[in-house]
């Protein structure tokens, strides 16, 4: 199979364990003075470079991963954690700046809140790819540039170097982004523009749908936030009013294969037409026929057992990605990265509740009961 290279974020992850309480509201558990009793706080590398990188390993891909940390005791923690499997490791060491790291609030019954340092991230540029890490790398995958300051400040142009230099040595690509901070830099970064620059040089483009609301049509997340009134946005969107004229939109930037995550409800993908996909689903042994011009929704497989969302969506484009290198349709693939998000928030990481992807494949076919989405 394809060498694959997952490049981008990567942080330390502290999460508290909240004993499975419910809540209703933050203010529940979030207050000043109120001490609220937790369990023993699992530590787990996060970012894409991790979430990404130790499920497709999980499901077979031959992976190398490259990431930057800084020269401190969590950066240690990191290289100890990371070096336990039997992955190839390029950690690049930025002794001015601190190993980025983040406090995962995983509240049952509330949407995750993350406390995040973005540390050595910000430093992470187009140079720290070399052409010579690249040599023998068949397909890039980059996440997060949301949360690394070098990949969104003037108009993203490390970013759109950095899919250049790749698609130059005829490596294929996928990206992935991160939530936006409206009051940080990020939140002020033209993200249209950095998507108008960047998106002809993406093969699979993977955000989530509040993400893309947010970089595309600022009012029109604003409208989604009004309406969901505090809850979550995924709840309330319609499908042909709100998801597709997104992925429609993104396959006019230049994407030529979108994938919109929409949280526990699945995904919504969009293809580009025959010609725009040729040369790629030639380089990757793809059916052209299986997926050009295609779209659809796929909804999540329901999960009992719900402790975590964190790491759902990585799992999920792992899933994908490692199906679309075995050469599965695009309807299979998005059918194993929703099962592998459902398996996914079974635990408190990106990895313990994942399973191989032909467990999955036997559940899909055996039946497994899907969510509902009434808005679509």
């Amino acid at each position: 199979m394809a060498k694959v290279m997952v490049a981008g974020h990567l942080c330390l992850d502290i999460t508290p364990n909240f004993m499975s309480r419910q809540v209703e509201a933050l203010s529940d558990i979030l207050a000043p003075g109120k001490l609220i009793n937790v369990g023993s706080a699992d530590t787990h590398v996060g970012g894409v470079v991790c979430n990404v990188g130790q499920a497709l390993k999980f499901f077979g891909v031959d992976v190398t991963l490259l990431a930057k940390v800084g020269n401190d005791s969590f950066g240690g923690v990191i290289r100890e954690k990371l070096a336990v499997n039997n992955t190839s490791i390029h950690l690049i060491e930025d002794k001015n700046a601190v190993t980025s790291y983040s406090i995962v609030l995983a509240i049952p019954g509330l949407d995750r809140i993350f406390l995040h340092n973005p540390g050595t991230n910000d430093t992470f540029s187009e140079t720290d790819i070399s052409d010579e890490l690249l040599d023998g790398i068949s397909h890039f995958h980059f996440g997060y540039p949301p949360l690394m300051r070098r990949m969104y400040e003037d108009g993203g142009n490390e970013l759109t170097k950095l899919f250049e230099k790749v698609k130059i040595k005829g490596i294929t690509t996928s990206l992935d982004m991160a939530a936006v901070d409206p009051g940080s830099d990020s939140g002020r970064a033209d993200w249209l523009k950095i998507l108008s620059q960047v998106l002809p040089y993406v093969d699979f483009y993977l955000p989530s749908i509040e993400e893309t609301g947010y970089m595309l049509d600022r009012a029109k997340y604003d409208e989604w936030n009004d309406r969901a009134n505090g809850g979550d946005i995924t709840q309330i969107l319609n499908f042909e009013k709100d998801i597709r004229p997104m992925a429609d939109r993104l396959i006019e930037l230049g994407a030529k294969i979108v994938v919109l995550k929409c949280g526990e409800l699945g995904m919504y993908y969009k293809t580009a037409t025959r010609n725009q996909l040729s040369d790629l689903c030639l380089k990757r042994k793809l059916n052209v026929n299986e997926w050009c011009e295609k779209s659809d929704f796929e909804f999540s497989y329901l999960q009992k057992n719900v402790v975590s969302g964190t790491g759902a969506g990585d799992a999920s484009i792992a899933a994908f990605l490692t199906s679309m290198l075995h050469g599965y349709s695009i309807h299979r693939s998005t059918q194993l990265a929703a099962a592998a998000g459902a398996c996914c928030i079974s635990a408190n990481d990106a990895l313990s509740g994942l399973k191989p992807l032909n467990v999955l494949s036997e559940q899909i076919d055996s039946g497994w009961e899907k969510v509902k989405f009434a808005t679509a």
